[in-house]
């Protein structure tokens, strides 16, 4: 398979694909309006890796609902290659934190659901499909049902169905946390490896410090809610990355530096989270 172009289609090379600028989030409840995002402002440099860093509660999922033109903002401007976001995009791709794979159907159909949805034909995406599953390890297990695959399987299916129509943008809301240790560090790995082929611009959501310092380019720090952007660090690490950069004084450094700016950034014990908004169908994200 082909790697992908490096940089979205229709962004130049260095240049923003993501805006975001002055968003805000309220919600409105029966016992008055909740802000969830005060104020967030970033961009995101075409091919790169985000992170979005910070605890339960605090905005990160919000966040990347909007991008995903799944959530409205209630003030402010989001924009992909200039595009203001108002609703989804079929150039997106998503990952949520649990699987919602179709129990019924197989690894390598659930991979090619989406391409169902979107109406394109199906026997034009069947080997892309197998060669995602490929790619993240799942050689043999084409044909297994969810229910024969481990929980860290589940996620490379995922993986592999947010990838299946060559998506310029990856969204990832905590795609490992429900993953034990050992697997969520293997998936870490994998995850670097897949990108390094297909170059995906990508904005990953995590509470984990030593994750996102392992996976990104960029660590925004989000603040207690209503949130605000509070640090945006640059990982000083040298890609390809293996598990031996973990014990660099630059990881370490970079470890510290963002632990102190979460715990400085939530001081104050912040008010109960916001009801987390279900899981979407895949039917509405892709906007058909």
């Amino acid at each position: 398979m082909a790697a992908a172009s490096a940089t979205p289609r229709d962004c130049t090379p260095g240049t923003p694909l993501i805006t975001v600028e002055h968003v805000r989030k309220t919600y409105e409840t029966r016992d008055g309006p909740v802000a969830a995002i005060a104020a967030a402002s970033f961009d995101v440099i075409a091919g790169s890796f985000v992170s979005l860093l910070g605890p339960s509660g605090c905005g990160k999922s919000t966040l990347l609902l909007m991008l995903a033109g799944l959530e409205q903002a209630t003030a402010g401007r989001l924009a992909i290659g200039g595009e203001p976001v108002t609703a989804p995009r079929r150039d997106i791709g998503i990952v949520f934190q649990d699987a919602t794979l179709l129990p019924w159907k197989s690894a390598l159909d659930n991979v090619l659901f989406p391409i169902k949805i979107l109406k394109r034909p199906i026997a034009d995406y069947r080997a892309r499909g197998a060669e995602l599953l490929d790619l993240v390890g799942l050689t043999g297990f084409h044909d297994k049902k969810p229910a024969q695959l481990s929980g860290g399987m589940r996620q490379r299916v995922a993986i592999c169905r947010a990838l299946i129509h060559d998506p310029d943008i990856l969204l990832m809301d905590e795609p490992f946390s429900a993953l034990d240790a050992i697997t969520r560090d293997q998936m870490n790995l994998l995850l670097t490896e897949l990108l390094e082929k297909l170059k995906k611009t990508v904005v990953f959501v995590t509470h984990s410090i030593r994750e996102a310092a392992f996976l990104s380019d960029r660590v925004l720090v989000m603040g207690s809610r209503p949130s605000t952007i509070t640090l945006d660090a640059t990982v000083p690490l040298a890609r390809p990355r293996s598990f031996a950069v973990e014990g660099s004084p630059a990881f370490n450094d970079l470890c510290a530096r963002l632990r102190r700016s979460i715990e400085a950034a939530h001081a104050a014990e912040p008010p109960p989270p916001v009801p987390a908004r279900p899981a979407l169908a895949l039917r509405e994200q892709f906007h058909v």
